[in-house]
């Protein structure tokens, strides 16, 4: 038998915002921002006092949303103010995220990690731009399962892992880098408000410059 290389796929290339359009989409999305700022901190206090206690945040993206979920598990983990907090990117633990997908399954990679690490009280944040994942929602069913409160932030709701989350931020803007951005900016949010019931920081406005 004769091996031919397959044919390749002819894809259609999706519309790009690029340049300025990329920026209009950022401008005109972040203002929207400003009705969750008292939710992102409420957020933030309810960590805090979990991470005092001695729970953990666990953390669950991907692509793009799982450097998100490593970039706020890192900044609660890494400041010199304040004793090291416990916080676990979940694609980060290598071995254990491609055993569990080769073992049980890709939609199983994090909702088996949520069983091993997760206790009652602790806190799962799952990042989606579409509210779709599989593997995410999996995660959060059990989250439920081993009373661990579950926050999403998403793209535009209503979508299923906002849905099934304890609570849910969605950001409601078309592109998913734009949503990602704004996913960013809500991770500092959230690891500010922690950081200011912790004690770790003060208020902007009572620094002194």
């Amino acid at each position: 038998m004769i091996w031919r290389r397959p044919r390749p796929t002819v894809v259609t290339p999706r519309p790009l915002r690029a340049g300025r359009s990329h920026l209009a989409a950022l401008i005109e999305a972040l203002p929207a921002v400003d009705q969750h700022v008292a939710h992102i901190e409420t957020w933030g206090r309810h960590l805090a006092g979990v991470l005092t206690r001695g729970g953990r945040l666990l953390a669950a993206g991907n692509g793009g949303s799982a450097a998100e979920a490593q970039h706020l598990t890192s900044e609660l983990v890494d400041r010199d103010e304040r004793r090291p907090f416990s916080a676990l990117a979940l694609h980060a633990e290598s071995s254990s995220f491609t055993a569990i997908g080769n073992d049980y399954g890709a939609d199983e990679a994090f909702a088996r990690q949520v069983q091993a690490h997760g206790r009652t009280g602790d806190v799962l944040v799952t990042l989606s731009t579409s509210g779709r994942s599989r593997n995410l929602i999996a995660a959060v069913e059990a989250a439920r399962q081993c009373g661990v409160i579950s926050w999403a932030l998403t793209g535009p709701t209503p979508n299923p892992l906002a849905d099934l989350s304890f609570d849910a931020i969605g950001v409601d803007a078309p592109a998913t880098a734009t949503v990602q951005e704004i996913h960013l900016v809500l991770v500092h949010m959230l690891c500010a408000a922690v950081e200011l019931e912790v004690g770790a920081s003060l208020p902007y406005d009572a620094e002194v410059h």
